[in-house]
C-alpha cells in the first residue's frame, strides 16, 4: 500500500471509531461500558477478525486483551509477527450481555462497520477467528470445523482478499488438541501473506449445513494496543 495514502486511511479510521463509539442503531448500546471498535496496524496487510468483545475488552475498549488475546500473541510470535504487525476487530464492537452469541439483527447492524474498516485498511489476508465472523464474511453457512485452515479468495471492501478461517483462540484454550491445530494453520499465514494479489475471486463450493457455534471468550491479563499504528 502506498504511503501516501496512509494519512487519510487513518484519518478515515478515526472518523468511523468516532461514529462507533457513539452508536446506538442496536439495544447492545444500553449495555456497554465502551466501544470495543479494533486496534492495530492501519496498514497492516493482515487482518483478524473475531467475535465479539468480552468483559475486559469491553472495560478497556480493545480486542483480544484477555487471555485468548494472549494465545494470539503467542500464535503470532510463533511465525516471526507482533500484535502491532496486524489489525486486529470482531464482528461486533460491543460486547453481548453474558457473553452470549451475536444475534443476526447485531451482526447485520454492525456488518457496515467492519466492511469500512476492511475497506479502508485494504489487507491482503484477512483470518476469521471462529463460526461468527468464517460465516459472515464468507458469505456461507459451513461450520469452521468444515473449512478452517483452507484458504479462500473473497472479494471484500471491493478488493479481492485472502481469506483464512481459523478456530477462535478460546477454543485452544479449552481444548489442547485446537491448540495445536492453530499452530499449525497459523503457519500458513506468511506464505499468505507473500504471494501476489489475484486477479479474480473464484467461485466458492456449495455450502455443507450449519454446524456447532464456536463462541467462547475468556478474559485475563491484558495486552495493550494501540488504536491504529
Amino acid at each position: 500500500m502506498a504511503d501516501s495514502a496512509a494519512p487519510p486511511r487513518r484519518e478515515a479510521l478515526v472518523e468511523l471509531y468516532e461514529q462507533a463509539s457513539t452508536c446506538t442503531l442496536c439495544p447492545l448500546s444500553e449495555g456497554r461500558t465502551k466501544v470495543v471498535f479494533g486496534a492495530g496496524n492501519a496498514d497492516a496487510e493482515l487482518m483478524f477478525v473475531g467475535e465479539a468483545p468480552g468483559a475486559e475488552e469491553d472495560r478497556r475498549g480493545l480486542p483480544f486483551v484477555g487471555r485468548a488475546g494472549g494465545l494470539l500473541n503467542e500464535l503470532l510470535a510463533g511465525i516471526g509477527l507482533e500484535r502491532d504487525d496486524t489489525f486486529v476487530a470482531n464482528v461486533l464492537k460491543c460486547r453481548p450481555p453474558g457473553n452470549r452469541d451475536p444475534q443476526p439483527i447485531e451482526i447485520e447492524t454492525c456488518r457496515p462497520y467492519l466492511e469500512r474498516q476492511i475497506e479502508l485498511i485494504e489487507p491482503k489476508v484477512i483470518c476469521t477467528l471462529g463460526n461468527f465472523s468464517t460465516k459472515l464474511l464468507t458469505g456461507s453457512p459451513t461450520g469452521i470445523t468444515r473449512v478452517r485452515g483452507i484458504a479462500q479468495q473473497h472479494l471484500l471492501g471491493g478488493r479481492p482478499v485472502t481469506l483464512l478461517p481459523l478456530f477462535h483462540p478460546a477454543a485452544g484454550l479449552r481444548t489442547p488438541a485446537v491448540k495445536e491445530t492453530l499452530r499449525e494453520d497459523f503457519k500458513l499465514i506468511p506464505a499468505l501473506i507473500e504471494q501476489p494479489p489475484h486477479e479474480k475471486v473464484e467461485v466458492e463450493p456449495e455450502p455443507a449445513p450449519a454446524e456447532e457455534r464456536d463462541s467462547g471468550r475468556a478474559s485475563a491479563e491484558p495486552d495493550q494496543l494501540g488504536f491504529f499504528g
